[in-house]
């Protein structure tokens, strides 16, 4: 049976009615959107000159008003300076100092809604869409101050007499190639961003949200992720490379993934520098609470908390450093934090499985020692130097957990006074069990002894301390303490020193601590006056030192008596070696005369 499409005649009426509709509506769309898409060309041209003072022109190839779908496409957008304008200001000191240029392939506003802007001065856009933005900031030191009036009105005020709400949904810029130039020191620096994504959520334009302190330019969250940056050192010394960071306004978040910061080789380095070679690696890094509107106004960094995991950190002692004839409290790290201009405040930084190595070449035995601190993990509380903050608490704390060597168990303790005159601090720490043997890969190449057996039981020390002078105690507890003093061939190769090393075991060290059929330990109360020119973490280790010496065994007198008696032991070898020297000499002339004589009646005889 045949089934009869319209049964009624109103039915193709109406049928004939809604498709003349549509088609005039459509032919409509078509004729505006020609008719319409220059003007909107000619108009944001317009507006921008205006809105500048002529010095910003733009141009694009196309755009498109799309009025059925309620979207706008600007393709190969071009923002650029008018240069002859531009040159025009700078005589008239009226230049600004930053220079914007940029250049997008397609912009695309999608779902406005047109009736709600006309009727209900709204304006409503679903979304955004920047695609492959290029950005230029040159910076030029025209002003030295800013002599432009400054309107205080809010953005909403400026817009309230034609709008009263300006609402967009999403906001894209995808594959954003930033680059900032800076004219105003001595020598142009160039940094350039690549690879680059930002996403806005929710940005709001009303009465209600021009005090809104929880968003950030209007928009309740702004997140950039930032994908392969790496760069070199202004001095050509290092490479750096971050695989990727994130920064989430709304959860004031920061993640930074695959930190690396590679110096050149050793010898090139060295040949070019003075300075300690340093190496890092940071699987990541993570800001929380980071408050990035503080910093971008006032340039004042504020986070709650610094997590820093798994990677390593490695310093080379520059075998060519000079002499420092200076004072190097500098290196002092609450000293450090003083000096730093910038306001910052880190409540906790948290270090989670570090490795910490410190690497030194000895000329002398042609070798590299070093010492490492493995599967660090640590918690420093109060890192600021905000005035309000240090008026509340001017200590800062840091508390670390390491394996010296990969082996023994080592807990440290310090305590920052942030604000004292003499920077005092105060340090205490204790090393669990471990074989002393784990640290000849320090002392063979650094000081020429190689340690032959013993077991630290436990090395305890509590240090107070200034930038002049630090006292306290250590008490080194161990077993079984051999050493063989060594030296080096012309191959580089070790040796033992037999006599030096049987005096050394003999006369100057103590085997074990408590020594054997004692109770009582030995230890040591120092008192370290530091020189003007030692660095923090030397002055910390020869304070330490200075201890460890007097527990072993170690003191001026007992190295004094030693060497006289190794003078002495020296020079009954040396006179022996004279005498049987002599002693060959005369011996070997009587034979060369008695070879002579003989000869001498030889050739007598035969003349005879």
């Amino acid at each position: 049976m045949a089934v009869t499409l319209f049964k009624k005649r109103w039915h193709k009426i109406t049928a004939i009615t809604l498709l003349v509709f549509t088609v005039l509506v459509l032919v409509a769309a078509v004729i505006a959107n020609r008719y319409w898409s220059p003007i909107l060309a000619k108009r944001v041209k317009s507006e921008l000159l205006k809105s500048t003072d002529s010095l910003y022109k733009v141009d694009f190839s196309k755009a498109e008003l799309h009025i059925l779908r309620g979207e706008i496409v600007i393709y190969d957008i071009k923002l650029s300076p008018d240069t002859a304008v531009y040159n025009l200001k700078k005589k008239q000191a009226q230049a600004p100092n930053t220079l914007y240029e940029l250049r997008v392939k397609r912009l695309v506003v999608s779902h406005i809604h047109p009736f709600t802007l006309y009727f209900k001065n709204k304006l409503n856009i679903n979304r955004i869409t920047l695609t492959s933005p290029e950005l230029q900031l040159s910076s030029y030191p025209n002003q030295k101050k800013d002599t432009t009036v400054k309107d205080k009105r809010t953005l909403w005020q400026k817009l309230s007499k034609t709008l009263k709400l300006v609402h967009v949904g999403e906001i894209f810029l995808n594959d954003i190639n930033f680059k900032y130039k800076n004219y105003t020191g001595e020598k142009p620096a160039v940094s350039e961003l690549k690879e680059m994504n930002l996403k806005a959520t929710d940005l709001l334009i009303d009465s209600a949200t021009q005090a809104d302190s929880t968003r950030l330019l209007y928009c309740k969250d702004i997140t950039t992720m930032l994908y392969n940056y790496s760069g070199k050192s202004t001095n050509g010394l290092y490479t750096y490379k971050v695989k990727s960071v994130k920064l989430s306004t709304q959860t004031s978040t920061v993640s930074i993934v695959g930190l690396d910061l590679k110096p050149i080789s050793p010898p090139m380095f060295f040949d070019e520098s003075r300075a300690d070679r340093f190496t890092l690696h940071l699987d990541s890094i993570e800001l929380n609470k980071f408050d990035y509107l503080n910093y971008h106004q006032k340039q004042s960094f504020k986070t709650s908390s610094i997590t820093v995991s798994n990677g390593s950190f490695s310093v080379y002692s520059n075998p060519n450093g000079l002499p420092q004839k200076t004072d190097r409290v500098v290196t002092f790290p609450h000293v450090g934090i003083k000096a730093i201009k910038a306001g910052f405040n880190i409540d906790t930084l948290i270090l989670k499985h570090i490795d910490v190595y410190y690497n030194q070449f000895n000329k002398k035995s042609g070798q590299k020692g070093y010492i490492a601190f493995n599967n660090t993990n640590g918690k420093f509380l109060n890192i600021t130097n905000n005035k309000d903050s240090l008026a509340k608490n001017n200590l800062a704390k840091a508390s670390v957990s390491s394996y010296f060597m990969g082996r023994g168990k080592f807990d440290l303790t310090f305590i920052f006074n942030l604000t004292d005159a003499q920077n005092s601090y105060s340090y205490k720490g204790h090393l669990g069990p471990m074989d002393l043997s784990r640290i000849n890969p320090a002392t063979m190449p650094l000081s020429m002894v190689k340690i032959t057996s013993g077991k630290v039981k436990s090395l305890d020390f509590d240090i107070r301390s200034t930038n002049k002078i630090s006292t306290g105690k250590v008490t080194l507890l161990y077993n079984n303490l051999k050493i063989n003093l060594l030296k080096t061939d012309t191959l580089q190769t070790y040796k033992r020193k037999a006599l030096a090393s049987f005096f050394v075991n003999a006369l100057i060290i103590k085997h074990d601590n408590p020594d054997d059929g004692q109770t009582v330990p030995r230890s040591a109360n120092v008192v370290f006056h530091r020189p003007p020119n030692y660095p923090f973490f030397r002055t910390v280790w020869l304070t330490i030192l200075s201890g460890i010496k007097p527990c072993a065994g170690v003191g001026e007198a007992k190295e004094k008596q030693a060497m006289k008696q190794m003078d002495e032991h020296e020079k009954k070898k040396l006179e022996k070696e004279r005498k049987k020297a002599e002693k060959e000499r005369k011996k070997a002339a009587e034979k060369l005369k008695e070879a002579k004589d003989k000869a001498r009646k030889e050739r007598m005889k035969r003349k005879s």
